[in-house]
């Protein structure tokens, strides 16, 4: 597992949306990205999360690009996606399995899931902040508008 700090170049990486789309990293550049790992599509703490990403996606989305990261497959995150009408990425570390999770340090190989990590990666590609949570805790939006508004 590599530890990704502050001023380290975020790894790349393509990973499918809830639609089957790629979505690579790089392609990104240009404008912030919060790169927000959670464990498991339909879980309570992940549902909670998201869904306040998505209440607060109009400010998150004026300051940067929002991707939202697990090991589900893409038919499960398209499913939850749907149910709940996120708006933004929900991207599948699938296969292989937790290897961006990996390559950002936050899988959690006993669980075979991704750990509560986050990611904010300016538009140059390079990380600016990070923030790693329980996974029985939320993380704060509030954080990341905060980190959002202090890049730009």
């Amino acid at each position: 597992m590599t530890d990704i700090s502050p001023g380290a170049v975020a790894p790349d990486f393509t990973l499918q949306d809830q639609y089957g789309r790629d979505t690579t990293l790089s392609a990104l550049r240009g404008r912030p990205v919060l790169a927000v790992f959670y464990p498991l599509a339909f879980s309570g703490v992940c549902s909670a999360e998201l869904a306040e990403l998505a209440a607060r996606h109009t400010e998150l989305a004026e300051l940067g690009t929002v991707l939202a990261i697990s090991v589900d497959s893409v038919f499960a995150l398209r499913t939850w996606s749907d149910r709940e009408a996120f708006p933004f990425a929900l991207l599948s570390d699938f296969w292989p399995h937790g290897a961006v999770a990996d390559a950002y340090g936050v899988l959690d190989p006993g669980r075979g899931t991704a750990r509560r990590g986050t990611f904010l990666i300016d538009a140059e590609g390079v990380v600016r902040w990070t923030v790693l949570a329980p996974i029985s805790e939320p993380r704060d939006t509030e954080d990341y508008l905060e980190q959002l508004r202090a890049l730009a």
